[in-house]
């Protein structure tokens, strides 16, 4: 028989965050529940004149091998695991002495906060917590008689429950408190066994787990009808999950994954560079002298797209570009940081999400991106190719000159973070023309021109930015086309990573026009 209102007698306390712990084990004793605590949490009680038993003493056992066995022992979990219902149990509870154990607080040791800092092999061993968790489960699988409490965020409403119930929780309290301890031993478990594995160099397991801490729930998902929260990994890579908003509107979902991609793009450049996103897809990138140059040219290239779209910075956003900024109806802004006219200047647009990381991402860093399919995952490390000037190889019979070779750089890297089929064209350090996710690559280089003349009729320009523009493709051309169709709109130089049946030919095709070409080798198709 399952009681829905079970009284606290007796609880175990064990936690590493002692935060809030001084405060329940007062309100705990003020009801005369007998605690039973260890080590730390024990002495920080008794410090502050809270009544608290040893566990030790409790068991007839003491504790041994620097800590590791205190907890594992059957008076504890025998007092945790008991149904109070069975007749069986409550005999073996009484012929063994072991008195019930009601309430179970406790909170794991600080693995994941161990390998994030650096530790060694065995530090990091010795921080995987293995009584906590076998007190955890126990208490969570028996929780129709006993409640478990992992998280002191939930002391509060513990406190408020046996306030409300004369000392008593209920079942749908003590359900919800269990469900949230196998969500934390869960997570526990997956952190340990991914760092198990890195250290053992397997980049995929047999068996691969996945865990997070809900952040935020969102108000929807791509679409109004989708439900949607956002989920932190614990990677400490700086970006949207690290980041402080500073003002604005809630996030959507849409919005995380458009300032993600712009965080992503804009951290690819060393000079002072501005990205500004639409629908996860740059529509203007550009370096300069300092960020106010760069965020006029980045919005030059489709001025037309970037009304409502993320801007991105790789720098501390200042007060002058800021001010331009703020002439834009734009959804996010994301910096490591902004000086004090900036966010003065900003605070105006109310709805305007102003988002801090702290730092830069690191573009050449490892990692894992992750895809759900029908019936599972797609895993795959993180495209942190990059391509040097060393690792890129002349084709043509003209090669490229040394302000050619900048932007095709430029333009490639900017490539990598445009769906495919990606074209960009690209003049001094800043693009001119995008054209992304086309089923034809010629018609993503049809679609970059024709955007390009667009911005310059609007501009009052006399010629489009391609006319003496370079041009990236993040894939081979697999026919001539669409190298003619960049070479129509004025390119004077390609980059591609070449491999295609048919290189012969676009070569051909290129010496025919008059452009140098280089292969990187390196494609990076983004779907």
């Amino acid at each position: 028989m399952t009681l829905d209102l079970v009284p606290i007698r007796r609880a175990i306390i064990s936690v590493s965050d002692k935060t809030g712990l001084v405060d329940l084990g007062k309100a705990l004793a003020a009801r005369g529940v007998h605690i039973l605590s260890t080590g730390g949490s024990a002495k920080a009680l008794a410090d502050a004149g809270v009544p608290v038993t040893e566990v030790s003493d409790h068991t007839g056992f003491p504790e041994m091998m620097d800590g590791r066995v205190k907890t594992l022992h059957p008076k504890i979990h025998g007092g945790i695991l008991a149904r109070r219902d069975l007749a069986g149990h409550t005999q073996a509870m009484a012929d063994h002495d072991i008195p019930g154990i009601d309430l179970v607080v406790v909170n794991l040791y600080p693995f994941e906060a161990t390998v994030a800092k650096g530790a060694d092999f065995e530090t990091c061993i010795e921080n995987i917590d293995i009584g906590g968790p076998s007190l955890i489960r126990g208490a969570a699988k028996n929780h129709d008689f006993v409640a478990v409490v992992t998280d002191p965020a939930d002391y509060a409403e513990l406190v408020g429950q046996m306030t409300v119930h004369d000392g008593q929780t209920t079942l749908a309290f003590r359900r919800t408190l269990a469900a949230k301890a196998y969500a934390r031993t869960g997570a526990y478990d997956t952190a340990i066994a991914a760092w198990f594995a890195g250290q053992l160099g397997e980049a995929y397991p047999e068996r691969l787990g996945f865990g997070g801490v809900l952040k935020q729930t969102l108000r929807y998902g791509e679409n109004p009808h989708q439900s949607a929260a956002f989920y932190t990994s614990g990677e400490t890579r700086p970006g949207i999950a690290t980041a402080t908003q500073l003002q604005g509107k809630e996030l959507s979902y849409n919005n995380l994954n458009d300032t993600d991609a712009a965080f992503e793009l804009v951290s690819e450049f060393e000079a002072p560079a501005i990205a500004i996103i639409k629908h996860a897809n740059p529509c203007g990138v550009a370096e300069g002298t300092d960020l106010h140059a760069a965020y006029a040219r980045a919005l030059a290239c489709d001025p037309v797209s970037a009304f409502g779209g993320i801007i991105a910075c790789n720098r501390t956003l200042d007060a002058a570009t800021a001010e331009e900024i703020a002439k834009l109806f734009a959804e996010v802004v994301i910096a490591p940081d902004a000086d004090e006219g900036a966010r003065r200047l900003l605070a105006s647009k109310k709805n305007l999400r102003v988002l801090l990381t702290g730092a830069m991402a690191d573009p050449a860093a490892p990692g894992l991106t992750v895809k759900s399919v029908s019936g599972g995952y797609l895993v795959q490390t993180r495209d942190n190719g990059r391509v040097s000037l060393d690792g890129l190889k002349v084709v043509t019979k003209r090669a490229p000159t040394d302000k050619e070779l900048a932007d095709l750089l430029f333009a490639f890297r900017v490539a990598k973070h445009v769906k495919s089929n990606a074209i960009v064209y690209a003049k001094d350090g800043a693009t001119v023309g995008i054209g992304a996710g086309q089923m034809s690559r010629v018609d993503s280089a049809r679609i970059a021109a024709w955007k390009s003349a667009d911005a310059a009729k609007a501009a009052g320009l006399a010629e489009p930015g391609t006319r003496g523009s370079v041009v990236a493709s993040d894939a081979f051309f697999p026919f001539a086309d669409g190298l003619l169709a960049a070479a129509d709109a004025g390119v004077t130089a390609v980059i591609q990573p070449g491999g295609s049946m048919r290189d012969a030919e676009v070569i051909a095709a290129a010496d025919e026009r008059g452009l140098a070409m280089v292969f990187t080798g390196m494609r990076h198709f983004r779907h």
